[in-house]
């Protein structure tokens, strides 16, 4: 998942906008309701087309790779259950499922991402990522468009492929489009997160524990 919003931008976040303090935080219910919000005005689902100068914001796209020495089947399965990415980076707490459904042999989950970042002395901020993923097992891949303040969007295609000798390839096909004044601090920030995520998840089932 997206998480490269560091100390800077979840305060400046913070005084704009609003962020959640632990002791406030919200209930899964109006985290759904927040996810529907973002959902319907944002619609962080569509690309836009880059470059987008009239809306002061950028697009850039970026792919990573890694190669598992596991199955692709369990790769697959290991790799796109996105309850398996918390504690794979000290930031991301716990994943809030709002729908699952399957149609046309797609599966469809609606989720918000909790992260507790440090901000001011230690002190956490809970951050949100509202997501869908839709995953096209039969086709070993799956999409995942999210959004985040301030108005950070990504869309990713996760592709695995079968290299032979029980190796699997997953490659990262991922789009940030933000402000152009955080456009380059997001792809540099959430590719580097997503490189450590892929890295925890390949230690993680090629030792067993996934």
């Amino acid at each position: 998942m997206l998480r490269f919003l560091t100390a800077p931008v979840v305060a400046m976040a913070l005084l704009l906008t609003g962020l959640s303090t632990p002791a406030r935080a919200e209930t899964d219910a109006q985290l759904a309701a927040s996810w529907q919000l973002a959902w319907d005005t944002y619609r962080f689902y569509e690309i836009l087309t880059a470059p987008l100068p009239w809306t002061g914001r950028s697009q850039v796209t970026r792919d990573i790779a890694i190669d598992i020495n596991a199955p692709i089947a369990h790769v697959f399965d290991a790799y796109s259950n996105i309850n398996n990415h918390i504690g794979m980076h000290s930031f991301l707490k716990r994943v809030v499922t709002h729908a699952d459904w399957t149609e046309n042999d797609v599966r469809y989950i609606n989720f918000t991402a909790i992260e507790d970042i440090p901000v001011v002395a230690g002190i956490p901020i809970s951050s949100k990522t509202h997501a869908q993923q839709r995953i096209h097992r039969n086709a070993f891949y799956y999409e995942t468009d999210t959004w985040t303040l301030p108005n950070v969007v990504t869309h990713q295609k996760i592709i695995f492929t079968d290299l032979g000798n029980g190796t699997t390839r997953v490659t990262e096909h991922l789009t940030f489009e933000a402000s152009i004044l955080l456009i380059d601090f997001t792809v540099t920030n959430g590719v580097a997160s997503h490189q450590a995520t892929q890295a925890g998840l390949k230690t993680a089932i090629e030792n067993g524990t996934l």
